[in-house]
């Protein structure tokens, strides 16, 4: 049964991790999602104008990747989470189930 209880911490205190990534990558993001509209350097030279677009879209498009892996990393978490409580109960149940047949 103790190692339902380990097991359950250790699934308690990954899903918290989990759950914290996205405070971590907040201001990263940003500023990266920002360079991605801030891309002067190129508009000075028209040959490189379809490049700049093409990063641009590039940008985007990891940014967006990102958020939707926030989401990903969320739900993980909450599951992680769940699984943790159940464990919690399940130890619980099988510990008042071995006293009762002691008793």
């Amino acid at each position: 049964m103790s190692d339902l209880k380990k097991d359950a911490e250790s699934l308690h205190k990954a899903a918290t991790a989990l759950g914290k990534v996205e405070h971590h990558t907040r201001k990263p993001l940003h500023a990266f999602r920002a360079a991605s509209h801030d891309l002067s350097a190129f508009g000075a030279l028209g040959a490189l104008m379809g490049a700049k677009d093409d990063i641009e879209e590039g940008m985007d498009t990891i940014a967006k990747f990102t958020r939707n892996l926030h989401k990903e990393w969320a739900s993980e978490a909450t599951f992680m989470g769940d699984v943790s409580d159940a464990f919690d109960l399940l130890d619980i149940l099988l510990s008042a189930a071995a006293r009762a047949k002691k008793g």
